[in-house]
């Protein structure tokens, strides 16, 4: 499995200088390729090919006096800024053809350098290392001091240096890790998500929300109103926008710490967890939209996914049209309406149910319904004799865990 590992760095007040220089270049290259490829299209040309656009954007822009500063930084940052412009493009003609499923993704955008967001990858062509004293070198950069958390499982294909709008910088590694499956248990989990609490398993325990923005709210208006008198372009304006940035930086970090403890737990202590797929995008475009983003459904369950295929465990996501909160777990009936208000019901057959623990039992039935479906004995009897019919392919067990 390929994984992110990521690191916090301390650059000098020099290298902050140069990497502020590898941004600038590689967000330059960026938008001149993109530049050209607009041209050729407004022109009715073929759109010109990744060698072409290395050619004239970095290699014959080197030598001319409005890009010759170009070759002050590595060559491999440049590449992979053409590198991240074709991606890009492939997702953008992907999307509006049909062939890549979720949201429509849009056509590539130019860079700015008031971006909050900087970065730049280095791949092992650019030969970066980890000395032996723990510091990342980076062509024309230098070494740079790394806060480690704990090491890299094996050598890492790639690492790109990260600028938030916070002022922090990161190094992202990517790593190939090996399975390291955890030892089996029989307990099995369905988890009802939630605002009221964050989840709801289906063995009664209920995980309170933390609402981190919530909690920030306060700091967050005065920051933001302290930033909305600032001049623009001032340098006051500057250190207040910082203000902001540090303060939702923060806020993310404890949603991100949060989620990694929650679903760490959740997978170590179980054998299969089955969660209900939620339609975030919809619910993030209601009246609910800021408490459904504070909870941060999508990240926590991305962390349950690959956590789950890493340690040997089972994620299924049961459909999100099951109607897990209407439906009784003593008899099968189905309630004809739930309104949000209800967090206790009767059902007909005399059953008291709590409406996130039922939600969350039913998750927990229909997700091992369906797994059996998926992965359990012959869907028809074979033939008599015990041959089957030639013609027929075998079944093969559904891959769990995609969704």
């Amino acid at each position: 499995m390929r994984l992110r590992y990521q690191f916090r760095l301390h650059p000098t007040p020099g290298q902050q200088e140069l990497l502020a220089r590898a941004f600038g270049c590689a967000r330059v290259v960026y938008n001149d390729a993109l530049r050209a490829r607009e041209e050729a299209h407004a022109a009715g040309l073929a759109h010109p090919s990744d060698g072409e656009l290395s050619r004239r954007v970095i290699t014959e822009a080197k030598k001319t006096p409005e890009r010759a500063w170009l070759g002050e930084v590595s060559a491999v940052v440049l590449q992979q800024a053409l590198a991240d412009l074709s991606t890009a493009y492939r997702n953008f003609f992907a999307s509006v053809s049909g062939k890549r499923n979720g949201r429509r993704v849009a056509a590539p955008r130019f860079r700015s350098r008031k971006d909050g967001r900087q970065a730049i990858r280095f791949t092992r062509n650019a030969r970066f290392t980890v000395t032996a004293g723990g510091r990342l070198r980076l062509p024309k950069i230098g070494d740079v001091r790394v806060r480690w958390s704990r090491p890299l499982p094996s050598e890492p294909s790639s690492v790109t240096v990260i600028r938030d709008a916070a002022g922090r910088y990161f190094a992202s590694f990517v790593v190939e890790t090996a399975d390291e499956p955890l030892p089996d248990v029989a307990a099995e989990v369905g988890i009802d998500l939630g605002l009221t609490y964050f989840a709801v398993t289906s063995d009664g325990r209920k995980i309170t929300s933390p609402r981190f923005l919530r909690r920030a709210q306060r700091r967050l208006r005065k920051a933001q109103q302290a930033l909305s008198r600032k001049q623009k372009g001032s340098a006051n304006r500057r250190k207040a926008a910082a203000k902001v940035a540090r303060l939702h930086a923060r806020v993310a970090d404890a949603r991100r710490d949060h989620h990694h403890k929650l679903s760490t737990q959740l997978i170590r202590d179980n054998q299969a967890v089955y969660v209900e797929d939620l339609a975030v995008n919809g619910l993030a475009r209601t009246r609910l939209a800021k408490s459904v983003n504070d909870a941060g459904w999508s990240q926590f369950l991305a962390m349950l996914q690959y956590k789950a295929e890493r340690y040997g465990r089972t994620f299924t996501k049961v459909d999100r049209w099951f109607p897990s909160s209407k439906l009784c777990g003593a008899c099968g009936s189905l309630a004809e309406s739930m309104p949000l208000n209800v967090r206790t019901w009767t059902c007909a057959c005399g059953a008291v149910h709590d409406r996130d623990v039922n939600a969350a039992n039913n998750i927990l039935a229909a997700g091992r319904a369906d797994r059996l479906n998926a992965c359990g004995g012959t869907v028809r009897p074979p033939v008599q004799g015990g041959r089957t019919r030639r013609n027929r392919k075998p079944q093969k067990c559904r891959t769990l865990g995609t969704g």
